[in-house]
């Protein structure tokens, strides 16, 4: 037995490896992955939020958490949306979601790289075309943190707590 277990690493490297999150299908009805976001969610336009849903958010879910960010501008990533402690059951967020403290029920939306609450929409400089990443995570808790936190804030409270994640990349280009 000593020797099957020698030629196999044992038993012990599946006991401490870590468990990949599932996969959540996140859409929008307004731009496909990798296409173009409409100017309607910009900030050239209205600067609403566009309209997103999802499917298989897995049965141990608590809460949903949401990020949408810009890694192509030119001071580092850019922070276009902070979501968080929205209720499992939550299949959908509607285009212009309010840009207040609590949304949908009660979950808390946390500041942009604009200095405000809610949804910011891409304002890249003029030139190539930049990535907006909508990430969205199933945790198997409520975070608990008060309206106005931050990515970085956001993103310790979810560590350990990721069941599910799935992700949408629109582009969006100024001339």
């Amino acid at each position: 037995m000593a020797w099957l277990m020698a030629a196999t690493g044992g038993c012990a490297e599946t006991d401490n490896q870590e468990k990949m999150p599932m996969t959540l299908a996140l859409s929008s009805p307004a731009f496909t992955e990798g296409k173009p976001i409409p100017a309607q969610f910009t900030c050239d336009e209205q600067d609403v939020s566009p309209p997103l849903r999802w499917t298989s958010v897995p049965a141990g879910a608590k809460s949903l958490a949401l990020i949408a960010d810009d890694p192509d501008a030119p001071v580092g990533i850019w922070v276009h949306w902070v979501l968080y402690d929205l209720a499992p059951a939550t299949t959908q967020l509607p285009e212009n979601l309010d840009k207040s403290q609590h949304v949908l029920g009660g979950a808390c939306q946390g500041l942009n790289d604009f200095r405000r609450l809610g949804y910011g929409g891409p304002c890249p400089p003029p030139g190539k075309p930049h990535r907006y990443f909508f990430k969205l995570y199933a945790l198997d808790a409520m975070l608990g943190l008060k309206p106005g936190a931050t990515k970085k804030e956001l993103l310790k409270a979810m560590e350990g707590h990721v069941l599910a994640e799935g992700q949408l990349m629109g582009t969006y280009q100024r001339k």
